[in-house]
């Protein structure tokens, strides 16, 4: 009798988990599925967020994809500005000045890049960057970084009163995307909410 009854109660604790699990598996695609619809214009600037440099000065591969995915609009007409974002990282690089470097060895004019070195996180990037759009007369931007973070950067750049927001999602797939989408599911209610 005493087991039955533990069986019946635990078989009730489960079920808070089990529904808890499914909730967060059907945001995590639903984050996921926005992440990768790409919304691409021509626009007025493309911002690059931040990530990782490497301890001889190089962008991550994480980076480097986003900043490949940048010059690919460029390419395509779709802006001719861009905004680099990011602040000073453990290695003790600036990363909008690694990024701009980047984007000038890949025939980006120096003149059409605005580097944001306090972008340290992603609504000071969305802040900064609308700050300047102001003052530029922009309205329209792209942004681009991993597909699991554009959902959050969009949001906080509607946030910060930009008109018009695109998204491009950098190319590749890594291992490490797994626990930052997991993160995503916290981070997004916390800007939503703010």
């Amino acid at each position: 009798m005493t087991s039955r009854i533990l069986r019946h109660l635990l078989g009730w604790i489960a079920w808070p988990g089990v529904i808890l699990g499914l909730a967060a598996l059907i945001a995590a695609a639903l984050i996921t599925r926005d992440g990768l619809s790409d919304r691409v214009w021509p626009a007025d600037v493309i911002v690059i967020f931040g990530n990782r440099i490497e301890p001889d000065g190089t962008p991550s591969v994480w980076l480097k994809a986003r900043l490949d995915r940048a010059v690919e609009l460029y390419k395509e007409g779709i802006s001719r500005n861009f905004i680099v974002s990011g602040g000073v990282g453990r290695e003790g690089f600036n990363e909008a000045s690694v990024m701009q470097a980047y984007l000038v060895r890949s025939g980006i004019p120096d003149t059409n890049i605005w580097l944001d070195d306090h972008g340290d996180t992603t609504h000071l990037t969305a802040q900064n960057a609308a700050e300047l759009m102001r003052q530029q007369g922009w309205q329209s931007a792209i942004l681009v970084s991993q597909f699991y973070h554009l959902p959050r950067a969009s949001l906080a750049f509607e946030q910060a009163g930009v008109v018009s927001v695109g998204s491009a999602h950098s190319d590749g797939f890594f291992i490490q995307d797994l626990p930052s989408l997991a993160r995503e599911l916290i981070a997004y209610p916390v800007y939503y909410f703010r």
